[in-house]
């Protein structure tokens, strides 16, 4: 049975959302779109990523992170920016010129915190920089250092050279991949995308990262009803 934190502002018992969470799961067509909102769609085959030791898809991470900024809209968060799952690996392939357009609406400078989800090959990582304490982190639920934050860095620079005409001096930022003994680890080769949205979920709340593997089957079955609901527990 699932246990959710705490139902009262949803009005809905835990037994009702488990049983929502169960019939997302089970049989329908695979093309059924379950929640719309943010110019995207999650569809039944979308959601079954969610089930046990599935890989989370771009369609999932990219509505969960859009789900933390619209949280993050509430007066006592800090304000938040995500960009989509694709952007890292457009930015890593083609350089600052094939992603200029994606901040035409948004000045990244006024923000707190910007979450970069990236996909390496076949795993899922965070990079998130901290405008506020000029700073860029790593979250890998491998342990593993990518070079992702200092491609992330460069391209923040140029950002702030063509936005706002404004250098950006490196000695000024701190730059780091989190070590493995600092976050949250992944057991097991299936959920680094379930961390990847909590690591967003937690930092974009400025919370300690108390949670452990042994939350992810919990986190999965929350996600879900979140996800259906378009609004964050």
């Amino acid at each position: 049975m699932l246990c959710f934190t705490s139902p009262s502002p949803f009005n809905c018992s835990f037994q009702a959302m488990e049983r929502e969470v169960i019939a997302a799961f089970g049989k329908g067509q695979p093309d059924e779109i379950m929640s719309s909102a943010f110019k995207l769609k999650v569809t039944r085959e979308d959601i079954q990523t969610l089930r046990n030791l599935c890989w989370l898809n771009d369609e999932i991470i990219n509505f969960y992170l859009h789900l933390v900024v619209e949280r993050n809209k509430k007066e006592g968060y800090p304000a938040v920016h995500a960009f989509s799952t694709f952007f890292y690996s457009k930015l890593s392939a083609w350089g600052y010129k094939a992603v200029r357009r994606w901040t035409r609406n948004v000045d990244l400078f006024k923000q707190d915190i910007i979450l970069v989800p990236v996909h390496l090959r076949l795993h899922w990582t965070l990079a998130v920089i901290d405008v506020r304490e000029k700073v860029i982190k790593h979250f890998d639920s491998m342990g593993q250092k990518g070079d992702a934050i200092c491609k992330i860095f460069k391209y923040l620079q140029e950002e702030s050279r063509e936005k706002r005409n404004v250098e950006l001096n490196i000695s000024e930022w701190t730059i780091r991949s989190m070590g493995a003994h600092e976050i949250p680890q992944q057991l097991n080769g299936s959920d680094c995308g379930v961390f990847t949205c909590k690591y967003a979920d937690y930092i974009s709340q400025d919370k300690p990262m108390n949670f452990t593997q042994t939350h992810m089957p919990y986190f999965r079955r929350k996600m879900v009803w979140e996800i259906i609901h378009q609004q964050l527990l």
